[in-house]
């Protein structure tokens, strides 16, 4: 006969189950290899180990920002920058190594890289674009900007895609140092969204750089997901 677990163990493995991995998480100083992107920029090379890209339309007044973008955080840069396109502000940091790109996380607290602060500074909304873990179907909305959070989680539901009712503290993305809150008016907000959610994105449910840099792997819950989000933001 199989024994119950204690409830303090069952307790532990619900977190386990429930937490994205560190990648995702808000809190990380200790797993980062890093501690800023001056730390980063010393050690690895732009243009091999990974690129920054960016757009700033004119008068644009919203930010889709993918800080761990790449192979860091797949697909979170196709993710925003789709959600951009050619009407609101765009900024990526891109893994491009061949393996291990979770080397160039750097938390959402402390990352600092001077063109992300200032495209991020000249607008008054940011969307940061995160993946979460767990084969479960949901986005994990969270940040400071508790009336977007609102409009983007209805959007959402609205369109048929599931949001956690609750955010998990780690990546909550309220800090007021989160880059994602690092806007004119002090507040924005983080999507967080598990790996099951990302992919139905793509066919196959393929997430590996090469496979999610070619548009044509795309799926309508791509399309569907990123047009709910910009209703949100009308």
């Amino acid at each position: 006969m199989k024994r119950a677990l204690p409830v303090a163990a069952a307790a532990v493995s619900l977190v386990a189950l429930l937490a994205p991995p560190a990648a995702a998480a808000d809190t990380h100083k200790n797993a980062d290899t890093y501690k800023n992107y001056a730390d980063l920029a010393a050690h690895e090379r732009e243009g091999t180990d990974y690129r920054r890209i960016q757009r700033f339309p004119s008068g644009a007044k919203v930010a889709h920002i993918a800080i761990h973008g790449g192979a860091i955080e797949s697909p979170t840069t196709q993710l925003a920058d789709h959600a951009a396109g050619s009407r609101y502000a765009f900024y990526s940091f891109v893994g491009l190594k061949p393996d291990g790109n979770s080397k160039l996380h750097i938390t959402s607290t402390r990352f600092d890289e001077p063109r992300a602060l200032k495209l991020v500074g000249a607008v008054g909304t940011t969307v940061s674009w995160h993946a979460a873990a767990g084969d479960n179907v949901t986005t994990y909305v969270g940040g400071r900007d508790k009336a977007l959070i609102k409009k983007v989680s209805r959007a959402l539901r609205a369109a048929g895609f599931r949001v956690a009712a609750e955010v998990p503290q780690e990546i909550g993305g309220d800090d007021p140092r989160n880059i994602a809150n690092r806007n004119r008016r002090g507040m924005g907000v983080q999507l967080e969204i598990s790996r099951g959610q990302r992919e139905r994105f793509f066919e196959d449910g393929k997430l590996a750089r090469a496979w999610v840099e070619n548009p044509a792997h795309r799926t309508k819950d791509f399309y569907s997901y990123v047009a709910a989000v910009n209703r949100a933001l009308r």
